[in-house]
């Protein structure tokens, strides 16, 4: 069973990455059922893991707000610097737990952000390095795959805190 703290970063991640388009609203019921029996609650939170697949579509945008202020987390404009920045920390944590290939971080960055992000440009900048490989370059992609997971790191190490309780306990 996961920890508290990295049930409410999962969380965190996954109110960012569906903010900006990335996943769909039932990957953020997922984490609010993972987050619930991981031990967080608070009833904002219950409501949240309570839609189904259904209606998380009509009901997240609505409920997860509340749900995570109520457990101390953020839920950035989804337009702001600050929601790009957490989407691309995001994807590199999903990168890192093997969840995305190297490739698919910079594509999905370089598709997303472009060079705009300046946080991300390294990662727009390997998108195209891969793009111009010779077919069947193993060594020139394990490369590149090394220099992704170089900058995934970086990008993961840097998370806004997460509280490990909730602030909003339910009596």
């Amino acid at each position: 069973m996961p920890s508290t703290e990295t049930a409410a970063s999962e969380l965190q991640d996954r109110a960012t990455l569906w903010s900006v388009g990335e996943i769909p609203a039932s990957d953020v019921v997922s984490a609010a059922c993972d987050a619930l029996v991981a031990g967080l609650d608070s009833p904002g939170l219950r409501v949240l893991a309570a839609c189904t697949r259904a209606e998380a579509d009509y009901d997240v945008h609505d409920l997860l707000p509340g749900a995570l202020d109520e457990l101390g987390l953020i839920l950035y404009p989804a337009a702001s610097e600050a929601s790009q920045q957490a989407a691309a920390r995001a994807l590199a944590r999903r990168m890192l737990a093997g969840e995305l290939k190297p490739w698919e971080l910079t594509f999905r960055i370089n598709q997303r952000y472009g060079h705009e992000l300046p946080l991300t440009a390294r990662l727009a900048e390997l998108d195209y390095e891969y793009a111009f490989l010779e077919y069947g370059d193993d060594k020139a992609v394990a490369q590149i795959d090394a220099e992704v997971t170089a900058e995934a790191r970086r990008l993961a190490a840097v998370h806004p805190r997460v509280p490990a309780e909730p602030t909003d306990v339910p009596t």
